[in-house]
């Protein structure tokens, strides 16, 4: 008979043969499809809801871990200038890799980047000093795109990874850095330094566009997102503090959560 112990039951089952984060994509589709059924009168209840979801294990390493901020120094340091601009990009901005690479130039209008993000919806961020920094050490190009190669034409997704992971195995072999460093890291890098610094989630969710609004941009309601963007990367940037220090940009230094 179907019930929650069926349910929890199948996703045991489904666990055991195709892991635990497939095993709870399982349970989360059947939970939709019986919260669809319930008010259609197919069936009595939700039975997928009350099952707990499998954790991850302890000693699985995360596939996109934050990077440290001697990873960030390392790195930035010793990236060729096309590549650190467009890893500097996506530190100081939270972008998807794929988002970062394909923006336009007539997105970014005085000291805000407006964008639709592929997946979930419309981002307002604020262009920051060393953000600024960054994009203004970039040579003049004819590409649409703010970031180019070092042909001066728009990064493909998998140019810019085949460049990135030639570069980072040359690091780990030195010894530089630790293994495990990804492009879609560096969104968890942001997204954690603004937790550890006390954002709460909405607030972060708006920075990195996790929403799904109308993918109309509309600029009355997104001014006033911005706004609130720009105290969020302050937070990001300077570590609590509104003022300019005059940090070297580029650095971790900018990217440290403590207050002052």
């Amino acid at each position: 008979m179907i019930g929650t112990p069926l349910i929890a039951g199948i996703h045991d089952k489904a666990a055991k043969k195709i892991g635990w984060r497939r095993a709870n994509m399982v349970r989360t589709l059947l939970s939709e499809v019986f919260r669809h059924a319930v008010p259609r009168g197919l069936v009595a209840a939700n039975y997928a809801k009350d099952v707990i979801p499998k954790r991850r294990p302890r000693d699985r390493a995360y596939a996109n871990r934050p990077w440290t901020i001697e990873e960030r120094d390392i790195v930035l340091s010793r990236a060729k200038p096309h590549v650190r601009v467009a890893l500097a990009l996506m530190m100081n901005t939270g972008l998807d890799p794929s988002d970062a690479l394909t923006l336009r130039k007539d997105q970014i209008e005085g000291d805000t980047i407006w964008g639709v993000r592929g997946k979930t919806g419309e981002v307002a961020i604020p262009v920051s000093l060393t953000l600024r920094a960054a994009l203004d050490s970039i040579p003049a190009h004819e590409a649409a795109t703010v970031l180019a190669s070092s042909q001066g034409a728009a990064w493909t997704y998998n140019g810019f990874s085949t460049v990135w992971h030639r570069f980072k195995t040359g690091l780990e072999a030195d010894g530089l850095i630790a293994p495990g460093l990804t492009l879609k890291g560096l969104r968890h890098t942001v997204a954690t330094t603004l937790r550890e610094a006390g954002l709460d989630k909405r607030r972060i969710a708006d920075l990195l566009g996790q929403k799904t609004p109308s993918m109309a941009r509309h600029y009355s309601r997104s001014a006033n997102l911005a706004d609130k963007n720009r105290e969020t990367m302050a937070t990001l940037v300077w570590g609590g503090t509104p003022d300019c220090r005059g940090q070297t940009p580029l650095t971790g230094a900018d990217y440290r959560s403590d207050t002052r």
